[in-house]
């Protein structure tokens, strides 16, 4: 089991990044909210993982904090949530808003982040309710740093995370220029949300 890497980061495409660790490559999934906060590339960089191990692959995914990962593991183990599935939860919101979410039983709200409809909100809350702890302070593991900016990269990111590409230029629209993608997707996330 891999539980965590330390190295530095050689690649940023959203979800996905590599982090060299003494000259190996790991290349790993992450949510937008540890993307978000990701340092400039050549800078180290630490993340709590979890090896996905399928038929056809074997899959790392990053966090960064150690709710962030314990959310994701409780995801998916709720039935009908696969791996990418929990990863776009986390990515529509945090693992303290996903929580809230739960423990206020917001089926709203849940039903709105990719992939999830009605039916897997409820069965969310059923299974997730008491197990989930929201916390007023992350323990993240690196600063914020800008990323390029360019709203295809924003577009390209939201596709990558379940919606269709007319959602995705619809939840653009108002996002002011120069924002970072990051930023950007966050807000675009935010209007979907909506």
């Amino acid at each position: 089991m891999i539980s965590r890497l330390t190295g530095k980061l050689i690649e940023k495409n959203p979800p996905q990044i590599v982090i060299d660790v003494n000259g190996v490559g790991y290349e790993a999934d992450v949510s937008m909210q540890t993307f978000y906060n990701l340092p400039a590339l050549g800078e180290t960089v630490q993340l709590y993982t979890q090896l996905v191990v399928r038929e056809d692959a074997h899959l790392l995914f990053g966090f960064a904090t150690a709710d962030e990962r314990a959310t994701f593991r409780q995801l998916v183990k709720v039935s009908g949530i696969g791996a990418k599935t929990a990863l776009g939860i986390l990515s529509a919101m945090s693992a303290d808003e996903l929580a809230r979410a739960v423990a206020d039983e917001d089926i709203k709200r849940l039903s709105s982040a990719p992939g999830i409809g009605k039916k897997t909100a409820e069965r969310m809350v059923l299974e997730l309710r008491g197990k989930l702890v929201s916390h007023a302070a992350a323990d993240g593991l690196f600063a914020a740093a800008p990323a390029a900016d360019e709203t295809d990269d924003i577009v390209n990111t939201l596709i990558a995370l379940g919606y269709n590409e007319r959602e995705a230029k619809a939840a653009i629209k108002g996002i002011p220029k120069g924002t970072e993608v990051g930023e950007g997707v966050r807000l675009a996330l935010k209007n979907l949300l909506k």
